[in-house]
Parts: C-alpha cells; structure tokens; sequence
C-alpha cells in the first residue's frame, strides 16, 4: 500500500520543508544550505518545530511563523548579523528582525514552508 502526503511523519514533513526551501535558496542565488542529511541537529530541530507550531494551529500566518521562529532563535542565543553564522559567539543571522523587516524574498520562505505543511496534514 502507497503512503500519500497525510501519511507523512514530522520528521518527514520537516525535510520536505528542509529541500523546498533549500531549492528557493538555491533558485535566489543562495547556495548555504546543505542537504536535510547534511543539517546539523539545530537545523532539523527547527525545522520540526516550525512543523508543529503549523500542525497545531493550521491557519498560522506566514509573520506568526516568522515570529515562532525568531522566538525559538533568540533563545537559542541567535542574534541578527549580517550573514548567517552558527559557530560565531553568539551565533547570527540576517533574519533575526520583525518580520515587517524582512526582505520580500525572505518572507517568501514563510509562505512555501506553511503551504508544505498544509498540504501534508
């Protein structure tokens, strides 16, 4: 029996969002991201955190989603810098701004990640 897109774990979800996002990147001149199998623990954490907060409240906005994530960042000690940097101390990232800050590019991300999610729940 085939397992369709409602048949898909977290974890599953989390990579699918993981490669959609790293196509995109790829697609606005971005090469940094590596692949799921490659993403440190961090990233695939966030990653399915981002996965649950849309899975427990499926009408999310795209800025909620945003903020969910800056929250989590922050306390992870993240900062905003000017280029994404996990092993500077402490850590930075140029996303680390009020979603209304973020370039139209950068929101974009926000949009696909939620949609992916959606569609698999």
């Amino acid at each position: 029996m085939s397992r369709g897109l409602k048949d898909l774990s977290v974890i599953e979800i989390a990579e699918l969002c993981h490669e959609a996002n790293r196509a995109y990147c790829v697609a606005i001149g971005d090469d940094s991201q590596v692949a799921w199998e490659d993403a440190p623990g961090w990233q695939q954490m966030s990653a399915m955190a981002g996965v649950r907060a849309i899975m427990a409240d499926p009408d999310q906005s795209p800025s909620a989603n945003h903020e969910s994530w800056y929250a989590h960042k922050e306390a992870d000690g993240w900062v905003y810098g000017e280029v994404k940097d996990p092993d500077a101390k402490p850590p930075t990232h140029p996303c680390m701004v009020p979603y209304d800050e973020l370039p139209a590019e950068q929101k974009a991300k926000d949009y696909i990640f939620g949609a992916i999610v959606r569609t698999c729940i």
